[in-house]
């Protein structure tokens, strides 16, 4: 099935008319103000000279830090809009980590103090309101091993949850291109990521892990790499396939869940967190995609519509065995005094992943209803 170049425009027009919930003109200027700062020249030392750069920008960036975050505030002013703003900053500087092959000038400030500064104030009350959300004591008294194992045995084969009965039953073929859209941002990258933590000494958890690596990247085959899937499923139905063509779309829950790994990535302390959430979006992965497969069945969609989720359940069933096996358990033994974070990050790649799920599906169902 082939649809013209526009045919994502009533859907994205429907989306525009939804984002007022995740943007005021006040939040959307700072945001400008802050992507201007991005290219200037020797930021660092421009603001030395100039404070009153990011004086107005620095205002928004408290007021969202207390808006998304202060538990004392009224839930009901809790602010969406806060949330949003602040994970595309961090977003916006994370992905200076990565080579896009744009202009070089792009990366200039790469290695900001500002820059590092602003990611990290936001990060350290993020991060601090995330653990909140689950029962780290309970985390640290369990037998780790079995806790895994446990896990793992579940997530398999889940049981059929309200939105995998929506996307198996329900979906329509717009509802399918937003979800395509939206998962672009991190399909047309895959596994970039996870490149950040392969470097040092070599062992066979290493070897495990570049073994994850090159077959996500179709062991050096354009052709092969799963990205290139990716974008064959969103060019048979009319989406543009440049990276971060509808960063627009997406919601804040989703850039969370990028940021979030860029963070364990970006840190090798958070090393044994990184791979039990590693651990958990191996085991979960087929599950995930056979709902994505079955609405593009129903759908009667061509094979290039949908080839990248058959070729990631036949391939992600064998790295969440090796993820378990060969990694996770392994690291536990290695880590014993540490190895409850394996369970922590597993956990939270499962909490923060399930809030961008039901996130996504409500905008579908906003959007296309």
């Amino acid at each position: 099935m082939m649809l013209t170049s526009t045919a994502i425009m009533p859907i994205q027009a429907k989306v525009n008319n939804l984002l007022p919930i995740f943007q005021t003109a006040s939040y959307k200027e700072a945001e400008q103000k802050f992507t201007w700062l991005l290219t200037l020249e020797n930021l660092d030392e421009q603001i030395k000279k100039q404070p009153d750069l990011i004086r107005d920008f620095e205002k928004f960036l408290s007021l969202a830090l207390v808006e998304a975050y202060n538990e004392n505030l009224d839930e009901n002013l809790k602010s969406e809009q806060a949330n949003w703003f602040l994970q595309r900053l961090l977003y916006k500087i994370n992905r200076l980590k990565l080579f896009w092959y744009d202009a070089l000038q792009a990366y200039t400030n790469e290695r900001s103090i500002y820059l590092d500064d602003v990611r990290d104030r936001i990060e350290s009350v993020w991060q601090a309101w995330e653990l909140t959300q689950l029962d780290v004591k309970k985390i640290q008294q369990l037998d780790v091993k079995q806790a895994l194992q446990e896990r793992t045995d579940a997530d398999l084969n889940p049981l059929i949850s309200e939105s995998k009965r929506y996307l198996r039953e329900e979906i329509n073929l717009d509802g399918y291109r937003l979800l395509l859209a939206i998962a672009s941002l991190d399909g047309l990258v895959e596994a970039s990521r996870l490149s950040r933590i392969l470097g040092g000494a070599s062992n066979e958890i290493q070897a495990t892990l570049v073994r994850v690596l090159l077959e996500e990247y179709g062991n050096g085959r354009l052709a092969r790499k799963h990205s290139t899937f990716f974008a064959q499923m969103m060019a048979e139905l009319g989406l543009k396939t440049e990276p971060e063509a509808y960063l627009d779309l997406v919601p804040w829950e989703v850039l969370a869940s990028i940021n979030h790994n860029f963070l364990l990535t970006e840190r090798k302390r958070h090393f044994l967190r990184y791979n039990g959430g590693l651990t958990y979006f191996e085991i979960a992965g087929p599950s995930i995609y056979t709902d994505y497969m079955e609405a593009a069945k129903r759908m009667r969609l061509s094979d290039a519509a949908m080839g990248y989720w058959e070729l990631h359940i036949r391939e992600d069933e064998r790295h969440g065995q090796w993820m378990l096996t060969d990694v996770a358990l392994p690291l536990a033994v290695m880590y014993p005094d540490d190895a409850w974070e394996l369970v922590l990050g597993y956990d939270q790649e499962k909490f923060i992943g399930d809030r961008a799920a039901a996130a996504v599906m409500t905008l579908i169902q906003q959007s296309t209803s």
